[in-house]
């Protein structure tokens, strides 16, 4: 189920439910959003650190209950995201997810560890999201808040949704709906009620700072947990610090070539600028010999 798109004017909420942020990129955040049109409330601990796990924005339960005060207040028609880092997997169990249901379809975007609520949002509320880039990230250059803002504003003229200057590494087309993130956080999925396996869709995976026998490691839990069974194409993001791109490069055709589905190399979705908003749990056609990914329809409804 697709949530409606935004208009000028609509409230929508800011919070932290992962990492610390810093108190001036929430204040771009607030810019950007209010540049937007859009009445800003800022989660009560969008600003906290936890007072004894500084990597935290705030102890679980208040991350949570930001979370899901923003999503139950009947005024509030999208959740943004500020930032990543780690964390909002934590919180998961915390957030009653039934009332969650009631309140209606509302838009989630974010994107790095924001994976994690993506695949509950979706899971639990049988929703589709928004993988974005957050409005409190310096990652939120002008090709990057331009995407954004179309897809949220005026989704139609959002369907592109890989960069220029991706190429096959495996080539072919495929259709299928979109899931997946970054991989780190989908790995740790594995075994959770929030697992979402890759059956019948297209898969997109990004992730960045991880090693490539870090990013071997995921890779071959993901095949060996069944996460890839039945998939019909992968995406590949960005794989910033991940090591030199032609080791990454060889790693992905290694571990995936062998399923042999199309797949497209450095899509730039992720942790690079300008990365397009790409919307989880809609049907997409992947084309690795053109070197795009193209929404089937807008990925907000009208």
């Amino acid at each position: 189920m697709r949530p409606p798109q935004l208009r000028t004017g609509d409230h929508v909420a800011l919070v932290a439910p992962a990492g610390p942020v810093p108190d001036e990129l929430l204040d771009t955040a607030h810019r950007t959003l209010k540049s937007w049109g859009l009445e800003v409330h800022e989660g009560p601990h969008a600003r906290g650190v936890h007072p004894t796990v500084p990597y935290l924005a705030a102890p679980d339960a208040e991350r949570a209950a930001d979370f899901t005060q923003a999503w139950l207040d009947p005024g509030i028609r999208a959740v943004f995201a500020a930032r990543g880092g780690y964390g909002s997997m934590r919180m998961l169990d915390l957030v009653d997810w039934h009332a969650l249901r009631t309140a209606g379809p509302k838009i989630l975007t974010g994107s790095s560890d924001i994976t994690a609520l993506h695949e509950a949002v979706g899971v639990h509320l049988g929703l589709s999201t928004l993988f974005a880039p957050m409005v409190g990230s310096t990652l939120l250059t002008p090709g990057a808040a331009d995407h954004l803002h179309r897809t949220l504003f005026d989704p139609g003229t959002a369907l592109d949704l890989a960069r220029p200057g991706a190429t096959p590494l495996v080539p072919g087309r495929a259709e299928g709906v979109l899931i997946g993130g970054n991989a780190s956080l989908l790995v740790s999925s594995i075994g959770a009620p929030e697992h979402r396996p890759a059956d019948g869709a297209i898969a997109l995976l990004e992730d960045v700072t991880e090693s490539t026998y870090r990013l071997d490691r995921i890779l071959t839990q993901l095949l060996r947990s069944g996460w890839f069974d039945g998939v019909r194409g992968i995406v590949l993001g960005s794989w910033q610090d991940c090591g030199p791109p032609e080791q990454v490069k060889a790693l992905m055709l290694d571990r995936l070539g062998p399923l042999g589905v199309p797949m497209l190399w450095e899509a730039g979705i992720g942790h690079v600028p300008d990365s397009p908003t790409v919307p989880l749990g809609l049907p997409a056609a992947l084309d690795a010999d053109a070197g795009t990914l193209t929404a089937l329809g807008p990925a907000l409804s009208t």
